[in-house]
Order: structure tokens, then C-alpha cells, then sequence
């Protein structure tokens, strides 16, 4: 049964453009959200999934949950939904969507597919990154669960970005009602040897998919293969890679043991969190060890020399003294050299491309003026031109007129199979605020301030054990972003910790301070003793203040009856 998919979500809040990414589960559109006048991408997931009360409820709370992190390593989530929609039969359904930040870019797998293995200092960049996003995630109890080259971005500036946090935990709670054709959740040459084997995942679980991703990265190729979802889940568990080495004699020997010890099959021999890793990588990159240019003798893989931190930091020290009088020749050659370099991509940006290209080139039109919107509808317009938005406010032009453009019109420009960039910015038409800084503050501080910039608050608590009671712990959206006023910023405020619940244990018969012991060791509070008369012995416990078995907060007061022996 298929369904056609709208042009617009939210109620019109979200216009959907162009696909620009497609899965199993679910496909990627760049959008418009006219709220607030920004580019966002929303990820529309599979009808058939949302009838899957399982999945549903997953995605609603893990949705929820990934939005209030903030980490320049993570694709920010803005919104989340689902949209009714009428399926070919007329059957209404629901598509549930996300709507994340859009980050200009390409996946790591597209790059990886084009350019084969990456240089080191790529590679490292990237682990630097993704590292960076899982230790923050991980901190926040969010596993990915489908860490791979196609869940991480690279912008066109540079910046890595992890995509899909929560969603590979909301497929898998729905796995028992999913059809089988959808198969494990993960991606089956990233999967983790624990979750091969149906095991519940844990952070040790992302490392290794990151240990696989590494691999590639650093050889070009995965290192397990097969015919089947089955042959590659049992080398996961089972064999052992070829060390990268033998596909890249150029791999560093340390570079190569940090990657198989990140995707070791036992848990016990893996990093055991993604600091751990970062550290040793991060160790590296800043104290290399090579020794007189050469990595280690692979001659026996078998046999690999073991030199004490002695001996090593007395080589590095001789191999610095005969480099100095290099570095010191080589780095004026090489200033001049980068300079030259400078000056030629200069030169050929600004001039010289335009006497020696042989491409077409048109003079760019003026679209100062005109209706964003009838822009992007003409055809002709859309398919040579890549238009990139910027709104602001400007109460002298009417909403949706484009205000400026860069390149200014007129200017002779190449044209090219993926489009003449332009750089348009359109009146919003609304008056935009930013958000202010709440954090820390109390709620009802907090709440008066947004109220005062035009914005409606809804409140939701949280357990904290690191925000004072009543303080916020977050907002959404976050401070400094530009949003309409009536909008709604939603603010989380702390709980105070977490209760924490203890089984009461038995204390009747023990001698009074083997019963204080017991109750400070179960986490709770000693409340005092009152002494009786009784037939049991001096010091004995003849009765405590809860039941035992009974469940009780942690820190609880327990009150103990003592015997003070036979009256007389």
C-alpha cells in the first residue's frame, strides 16, 4: 500500500522541497519552515511503521529526548510529529516525521565511496568529531545504536555531524512487531558482536561500529564481508580483521592498535567509554611514535619489539635534534611556497578563470525585487540556479521580496552541472526575538523573562542530580535563537534528583549495631533506638519502624526497638 507524500507538514508550517537523502526506514527532505524562516531537513519515516504503537511511542520519547541535547557534533533536532495522509486505497495514515537542522555537506560514506581511503589527518579529524558527539551522548544516556558513515555528515566547512540519535533505539523496541524483510536493527557491517547476537547494547556497542568506521576510513574497505546479514554478524562475533596495515603499509602502528582495540568482539579488551578512546587518540595525534621515519618490522607479525617509555622518549629526543636543522631550511621554503599557492587561487577566483575557462558563462540576473517564491517555482530558474536563503525582518518591503543577492546581478558567472550558487536574503515578514539565556535560573524567573520578549512558556520537569530544584536544566529552542513572538519556548526544569527505591532489609534479631550497619549500607538513614524491657537479650533488635521487604526511598529514616534485657 503506498502513500503519496504532502507537499507541506504541521499545517503548512514546514513546506517540503527537494529529496535530498533516502533509507530503509525513512527518506529526507530539505524544507522551509515559515514559523521562523530557516532551512531546516525533515526526515519522514515509513507509513508502516507508525502503525506500530511500539515504534510510535518510542520515536515520541526518544525524539523528545535527543532535541534537549546541545553538542556542535550532533544534527540539532528542532520538531517532531507525524502528519495523517490518505494512502492510495483511502485509508488514512500517519507518517511520523522529524525535523532536524540542515547541514550543507556530504555523508562520509558518499566521500569514502568517491575517494577510497581517507589521509590520515582526515581520518583523525573525523574520530576527533564523532568522539567529541558520542562522550556528550553517552554522558546523556543516549546510545546511537547505528554508528556508520552514512549517520555522519561533513560540512562544507569542515565540521563533522552525527546524524540519527534515538531513532536506531526507537526501531529496535519495535523489532518484535516489525517484518522480518526490515531485519536487525543497525547496519549489518557495523553491527557489534553484542548486538549480533540480540544482547542489549550499551556506549561499548557505538565504539565498536566506530572501530569499524575507522577501518574503512583508514583502508578504504570494511573489514568483514559477505553474501549474507548472517556470514557478516558471524565474523563480527567470531574472526578477527586483517590488520589495516596490510591493506595501507602507510598506517601508523599506534593508529592501527587504537582501531582493533575499539572493535574488539570482547567487551571486556574494548575501550570502555568514548573518552577512554579519545584520550589515546588524542595522545597520538600530539606525541606521534615513529621511530627514524619507519613504523614497526611486520616481517613477524607475531613478534612486535616492546621498548619502555625510557628508551622511546630517548629516540623521539635524537630524532627531533636531526630534524631541527631540516625544519628550520624547509619552513621558510615552505612559507614562500604556501604563499605562492595563496596568491595563484587568488588571482584565479577573481580573474583568472574568467580568460582561461572555456565553460559557458552568463551574466547573473537581478532578483532584487522579486517574490522568492515565484523564483523558486519557475523552472527554468530552478534548475540553473541553487539558491540559498537567508530571511531577516524588514517592515519597509512586503513579506517574500527578495531584498539583496550575492554575486550582485550582472556579474558573469560559470555555468556548472550542479548550479550557479546565489545567496538570496528575503523578508520573513514577521519580527523576530532571540530567545534569552534562562539556564540556571529559577523557573519562575525564567518564565517572567520570556513572557516579557513575547513568548509563551510551557514547562516540563526533569530529575537532575547537577541543577538546584526548580532551576532550568534546558529550553527549546536554545538562547540566541530567533524565533516570531507568540511562539512557544519550552523550558525544562529540574526535579531535584532522581528517587531512588531500596528493599527494606530484615533487622529483627541482629544486635543493635549490625542492624545500624545494615540500614547506612542499603543507602538509608538511622533514626534513633528505643530501649525496652524484654526477654530477648540486651542489644538485641526486637523490632524496626518499616516492615522489611518494604520499598522506601533511599535516605529514609529507620527507627530500631532494643531490647535492654529481663526487667531486674
Amino acid at each position: 500500500m503506498s502513500t503519496s507524500m504532502p507537499t507541506a507538514l504541521a499545517g503548512g508550517r514546514y513546506q517540503l522541497g527537494q529529496l535530498i537523502g533516502r533509507g530503509g526506514m525513512a527518506e529526507v527532505h530539505v524544507a522551509l519552515d515559515t514559523r521562523l524562516g530557516r532551512t531546516v531537513a525533515v526526515k519522514i519515516m515509513r507509513a508502516d511503521l507508525a502503525n506500530d504503537d511500539i515504534f510510535l511511542a518510542r520515536f515520541r520519547r526518544e525524539a523528545h529526548a535527543v532535541a534537549q541535547m546541545n553538542n556542535p557534533n550532533i544534527v540539532n533536532i528542532y520538531d517532531s510529529g507525524e502528519e495523517l495522509v490518505s494512502s492510495e486505497s483511502g485509508d488514512a495514515e500517519r507518517l511520523p516525521y522529524i525535523v532536524m537542522e540542515y547541514v550543507k555537506g556530504q555523508t562520509l560514506r558518499d566521500i569514502i565511496k568517491v575517494n577510497g581511503a581517507l589521509s590520515q589527518r582526515d581520518c583523525e579529524q573525523v574520530m576527533l568529531g564523532v568522539l567529541n558527539a558520542l562522550d556528550y551522548s553517552h554522558r546523556m544516556g543516549i546510545i546511537h545504536r547505528d554508528i556508520k558513515p552514512g549517520n555522519i555528515m561533513i560540512s562544507e566547512q569542515g565540521v563533522v555531524k552525527v546524524m540519527d540519535f534515538g531513532i536506531a533505539r526507537a526501531l529496535d523496541d519495535s523489532a518484535a512487531t516489525m517484518t522480518q524483510s526490515q531485519g536487525v536493527v543497525g547496519t549489518a557491517q557495523y553491527l557489534s558482536p553484542e548486538q549480533a547476537r540480540g544482547e542489549c547494547p550499551d556506549a561499548r556497542s557505538d565504539i565498536y561500529s566506530l572501530g569499524v568506521m575507522m577501518y574503512e576510513m583508514l583502508t578504504g574497505g570494511l573489514p568483514f564481508t559477505g553474501n549474507t546479514l548472517g556470514e557478516i554478524a558471524v565474523q563480527h562475533m567470531n574472526a578477527k580483521p586483517v590488520p589495516p596495515h596490510e591493506k595501507n603499509p602507510e598506517i601508523p602502528l599506534e593508529l592501527e592498535r587504537i582501531t582493533l582495540k575499539a572493535m574488539s568482539a570482547e567487551l571486556s579488551e574494548r575501550y570502555q567509554s568514548a573518552n577512554e578512546l579519545l584520550s589515546d587518540l588524542e595522545a597520538f595525534i600530539h606525541t606521534p611514535v615513529t621511530i627514524d621515519g619507519e613504523s614497526a618490522d611486520y616481517e613477524n607479525p607475531d613478534v612486535k619489539p616492546v621498548r619502555s617509555s625510557t628508551e622511546l622518549s630517548r629516540e623521539r629526543y635524537r630524532l627531533r635534534r636531526r630534524r631541527s636543522d631540516v625544519v628550520s631550511f624547509m619552513s621558510g621554503t615552505f612559507g614562500l611556497l604556501v604563499l605562492a599557492v595563496a596568491l595563484f587561487a587568488f588571482l584565479w577566483n577573481f580573474w583568472l578563470k574568467d580568460v582561461f575557462s572555456p565553460a559557458e558563462r552568463i551574466a547573473l540576473p537581478n532578483f532584487e525585487g522579486s517574490n522568492y517564491e515565484s523564483i523558486i517555482n519557475n523552472t527554468e530558474l530552478s534548475s540553473m540556479y541553487k539558491f540559498n536563503v537567508i530571511y531577516i525582518s524588514d517592515d519597509s518591503v512586503e513579506p517574500g521580496i527578495v531584498i539583496s543577492q550575492s554575486p550582485a546581478a550582472g556579474r558573469s558567472m560559470m555555468v556548472t552541472p550542479s548550479g550557479i550558487e546565489v545567496d538570496l536574503t528575503v523578508n520573513a515578514g514577521v519580527s523576530l526575538t532571540s530567545v534569552p539565556d534562562v539556564l540556571n535560573t529559577d523557573y519562575r524567573d525564567a518564565m517572567r523573562n520570556l513572557r516579557a520578549e513575547g513568548f509563551n512558556v510551557e514547562i516540563e520537569n526533569a530529575a537532575s542530580d547537577s541543577y538546584t530544584k526548580d532551576y532550568v536544566i534546558a529550553t527549546s529552542p536554545v538562547a540566541g535563537e530567533q524565533l516570531s513572538s507568540g511562539s512557544t519556548v519550552y523550558i525544562t526544569v529540574s526535579a531535584g534528583p532522581e528517587i531512588q527505591y531500596v528493599s527494606m532489609p530484615n533487622l529483627v534479631g541482629s544486635t543493635e549495631d549490625s542492624a545500624i550497619s545494615r540500614i547506612e549500607s542499603s543507602n538509608l538513614s538511622y533514626g534513633g533506638s528505643d530501649r525496652v524491657v524484654s526477654d530477648y537479650e540486651a542489644g538485641t533488635v526486637i523490632d524496626q519502624s518499616i516492615s522489611s521487604s518494604e520499598s522506601v526511598a533511599e535516605h529514609t529514616k529507620v527507627y530500631l526497638t532494643v531490647s535492654s534485657g529481663p526487667q531486674g
